[in-house]
C-alpha cells in the first residue's frame, strides 16, 4: 500500500483535455517518485452515463457522476479539474470554490475579462487552491527560456513574436456547436482562435516578457454562416478564424502575434522568438525538445544560431524521464503540471498560472476583441 497522501480527483467532461489530464495523473507518480501526494481517480462527471462510464472503465475512475453539483458536493473529493467548454468554467468554479475544493480549470480562464474577476475573487476569498493548464509552460525547452531570460542572458529585449497556425476548419461544410464543434461555436467558446490558440501564446508571452500594456488587432471570419449541430438551422459565426495584433510590452519591446485556423498545411505549428540586445531565442512546438540559441558574445567566426537538444538531466524537468539524447513530447507537460501541482500542495500553495496570473491573459484577449471590432489601439485593463 503507498504510504503517499491521496489527493482525490473529480474530473468533469471526458474529451481531449480530461484524457490529457488524466494521463498526467496516472503517469505521475511513476515519474516523480519524491512527491507526497498521489492522485486518485475518484470519480469523472459528463453528460452521457454511457460515455462517462465508458471513459471511467478505460482510464480507471472509481465512480461516474453525470451532475456536476452532485461531484462537488462530495465528501470524497479533494480536488475539481475543469474540462469542460469555456462558458461553464465559472459555474463550476465559483461552486467548487465554495465547497471548499481545489480546483484545475481548462484555458482560457473565463468567457471575458468580468467572468474572471468573479472566479478568482470565488477562489482568493475561499482561499482554495488553484491553477489553469497553460501547459506549454511545462514543456522543457520553454522553461529552459524563461530560465535564460531570467539570468539575463538576452539583456534588454526589444522585439517578441509568436504564431499558432492551425487548418482545420477550412471546410465551409463544416457545422458549428455540439460536443465536437463547439469551439466554432461562440455562445460556448467565447471566442474564437484567440480564446483557443493566442491565448496560449500570450501566457506563454507574460510569463517570459511581463505584462502587455496595449494592443491593436484585426479579426476576420471567413466562413459568415454554418449549420447549428444542436438547432439544425444556418446560423451567423460569431468566433474569429484568424487574428493578427500589435503590442507594447511594459518592459518597452514589441510584440507581434498571429492565429489562424485557416493555414492550410499546419495542423499545430506554435513558435515563438524573443530579440534582446545580447542574444534571442526561438521554439517551435513541431520540434519542441529544442531550444535555438544565438548568443552576439560568441566569437565572431563561429557566431550563429546553436541547437540546445533539451534533454539532459541538469535541464528543466528532465532528470525524471529517460538518458540524455532521448526527448519526450506533449503529454509530458500535463505530467509537469500535475507534478508541479502536487508539489505546490504540500506546503499550501496554488500553482502559476494561479486565477489570477490567467485573469491577465484573459484581460489581453479582451482587449485584442475589443480593438479588432473598434479598429484602435485599445490598453489591457485587468
Amino acid at each position: 500500500m503507498s504510504s503517499k497522501k491521496p489527493l482525490n480527483i473529480g474530473l468533469v467532461g471526458y474529451g481531449f483535455m480530461g484524457r490529457t489530464h488524466t494521463n498526467g495523473y496516472k503517469r505521475v507518480n511513476d515519474f516523480f517518485p519524491e512527491l507526497a501526494y498521489r492522485p486518485v481517480l475518484k470519480a469523472v462527471c459528463g453528460r452521457s452515463a454511457e460515455g462517462t462510464q465508458a471513459f471511467a472503465d478505460q482510464w480507471g475512475y472509481e465512480s461516474i457522476e453525470t451532475d456536476w453539483r452532485k461531484l462537488i458536493e462530495r465528501k470524497d473529493i479533494d480536488a475539481i479539474d475543469i474540462c469542460t467548454p469555456n462558458n461553464s468554467h465559472a459555474e463550476i468554479a465559483i461552486a467548487a470554490a465554495k465547497a471548499g475544493k481545489m480546483i484545475l480549470c481548462e484555458k482560457p480562464l473565463s468567457m471575458n475579462t468580468a467572468e474572471g474577476h468573479k472566479m478568482v475573487e470565488a477562489v482568493e476569498s475561499a482561499g482554495v487552491l488553484n491553477t489553469v493548464w497553460y501547459n506549454y509552460r511545462r514543456v522543457p525547452a520553454v522553461t529552459l527560456a524563461k530560465k535564460l531570460i531570467d539570468e539575463g542572458r538576452l539583456g534588454k529585449v526589444f522585439h517578441y513574436r509568436a504564431n499558432f497556425l492551425q487548418d482545420w476548419t477550412i471546410n465551409a461544410d463544416l457545422p458549428q456547436g455540439g460536443t465536437a464543434l463547439w469551439r466554432l461555436d461562440a455562445a460556448a467558446a467565447g471566442s474564437g482562435v484567440t480564446g483557443d490558440l493566442l491565448a496560449h501564446c500570450i501566457d506563454t508571452a507574460l510569463w517570459l516578457n511581463g505584462s502587455i500594456s496595449d494592443v491593436s488587432a484585426m479579426t476576420e471570419t471567413f466562413v459568415k454562416e454554418r449549420t447549428h449541430t444542436l438547432t439544425g438551422k444556418v446560423e451567423k459565426v460569431s468566433i474569429d478564424d484568424a487574428c493578427a495584433f500589435l503590442c507594447h510590452f511594459s518592459n518597452g519591446s514589441l510584440g507581434l502575434f498571429e492565429s489562424t485556423r485557416y493555414a492550410r498545411g499546419h495542423k499545430a505549428l506554435y513558435t515563438l522568438e524573443i530579440n534582446g540586445e545580447n542574444a534571442s531565442i526561438r521554439w517551435d512546438l513541431h520540434d519542441l525538445h529544442r531550444l535555438e540559441y544565438f548568443d552576439y558574445k560568441d566569437e565572431g567566426q563561429i557566431r550563429g544560431w546553436k541547437s540546445i537538444h533539451v534533454t539532459d538531466g541538469d535541464h528543466p524537468y528532465m532528470k525524471h524521464w529517460w538518458v540524455p539524447g532521448l526527448q519526450i513530447g506533449y503529454e509530458h507537460t500535463f505530467v509537469h503540471q500535475v507534478a508541479d501541482f502536487l508539489a505546490n500542495v504540500e506546503h499550501g500553495k496554488s500553482t502559476s498560472p494561479t486565477f489570477r496570473e490567467a485573469l491577465e491573459t484573459q484581460a489581453v484577449c479582451d482587449a485584442v476583441l475589443a480593438s479588432a471590432k473598434g479598429r484602435s489601439w485599445e490598453d489591457v485593463k485587468v
